[in-house]
C-alpha cells in the first residue's frame, strides 16, 4: 500500500516537472509574440498621437517645418466661432442620433426575438446597410434626399435642418442593424427563469420589459450607448459626401460658418482648406476633441455600468 503511494508521488511530481519545463520556453516566447503588437501600438498610435500633441503647440511654416509657439493655437481654437458652431451641432447631433437609433434598435431587436417566421431574414435586412461605406452612403442619400426636396423647389444643401435630419436619417439607416445585433445577443442571454416568474406573478408584459428585461440587458445597452455617442462625435465621411457643411452663413467679420460642418469635418477643413499656418490650429482642435470625445466616453461608461445587475 506505501509502495503504491509512493508511485503515485512519484508519477504526479513528474508530470508537475515536466509541465513547469514546458512552461518555461513558452514564457521565454511570450515576449516575441507581443513584440509585433507593441510594434503596431506604438507606429500607428502612440508615436502620432504623442507627435500630433507636440505639434498642437507649434505654428507651421512649411508643411513640414514647424516651430515651438506654445498655448497661442488652443487660444485661437477657441476663439474659432465656427469650432463652436461645430461643437454645438455635433452635440445637438450626438444626442438625437443616440436616443433614435437605440430606442428603434431595441425595439426592432425585441420584435424579432419573439420567434415569428422569417426573423432571420428581416435580421439579414436590417444589418447589409451597415456594410456600405459611408462615402457611399452619403452620395446615396444625397441623391433621394435631393429628389424628395426638388418638389418643392429646395435642396439638403439650401437649408441646415434639412442637412441636420438627413444626417440623422441616415445614419439611423445604417447603424441601426449593428445596433440591433448586439440587443439581439443581450435578449437572449436573458434568464428565462426570471421571465417566467414575473408571468407567474402576474407582470404585464410591459412591466416585465421594464423591471426584468432591460436591468438584465444593460451590459447592452452600455455598448450600444457607447458606439453611438462615439460614432456621434467622430462622424466625417457621411458629413462630408451629404453635405460637405453647406450651407454657408457668413460671419459680419468676414469669416464663414458652414452650418451643417461637424468637429471632424471642421478639423479636416481647418487643416487642408486654409494656410499653412492655421494647421498647428487644427491640430490643437484635434487634441480637445480627442479629450472631449474621451471624457464623454468615460462618463457615459460609468453611468451606465452602474445600472448593470450581476446574474
Amino acid at each position: 500500500m506505501v509502495g503504491a503511494i509512493r508511485k503515485k508521488r512519484t508519477k504526479y511530481s513528474g508530470t508537475s516537472v515536466n509541465s513547469k519545463l514546458l512552461r518555461k520556453p513558452i514564457q521565454r516566447c511570450f515576449g516575441l509574440f507581443l513584440l509585433p503588437t507593441f510594434a503596431a501600438f506604438f507606429i500607428g498610435f502612440l508615436y502620432p498621437f504623442i507627435r500630433g500633441i507636440y505639434l498642437s503647440f507649434c505654428t507651421f511654416i512649411t508643411t513640414s517645418d514647424a516651430t515651438w509657439k506654445g498655448i497661442g493655437n488652443y487660444i485661437s481654437a477657441f476663439q474659432d466661432a465656427s469650432f463652436i458652431h461645430a461643437f454645438w451641432y455635433t452635440a445637438l447631433y450626438a444626442i438625437v442620433s443616440l436616443l433614435l437609433i437605440n430606442v428603434l434598435a431595441f425595439s426592432v431587436a425585441y420584435l424579432l426575438t419573439l420567434g415569428f417566421k422569417g426573423a432571420n431574414l428581416f435580421r439579414t435586412a436590417f444589418f447589409m446597410p451597415n456594410l456600405i461605406g459611408g462615402i457611399v452612403l452619403g452620395y446615396i442619400w444625397t441623391m433621394i434626399f435631393n429628389g424628395i426636396l426638388v418638389r418643392f423647389h429646395t435642396s439638403i444643401l439650401m437649408e441646415t435642418k434639412y442637412g441636420f435630419w438627413g444626417l440623422v436619417i441616415l445614419m439611423c439607416w445604417q447603424q441601426i442593424g449593428y445596433m440591433m445585433i448586439i440587443y439581439i445577443a443581450g435578449l437572449q442571454a436573458v434568464p428565462e427563469d426570471l421571465t417566467e416568474a414575473a408571468k407567474i406573478d402576474g407582470a404585464s408584459k410591459w412591466k416585465t420589459l421594464f423591471h426584468v428585461t432591460i436591468p438584465n440587458i444593460m451590459p447592452s445597452i452600455t455598448i450600444c450607448l457607447f458606439l453611438t455617442l462615439t460614432n456621434g462625435f467622430k462622424l466625417f465621411d457621411q458629413n462630408l459626401a451629404l453635405t460637405g457643411g453647406q450651407p454657408f452663413n457668413q460671419q459680419p467679420d468676414g469669416s464663414v460658418i458652414k452650418t451643417t460642418e461637424m468637429l471632424a469635418l471642421n478639423i479636416y477643413s481647418t487643416f487642408y482648406g486654409q494656410n499653412t499656418a492655421a494647421r498647428g490650429v487644427a491640430q490643437a482642435k484635434a487634441v480637445i476633441f480627442f479629450i472631449l470625445v474621451a471624457a464623454i466616453s468615460l462618463i457615459q461608461l460609468r453611468a451606465t455600468r452602474s445600472k448593470e445587475v450581476q446574474q
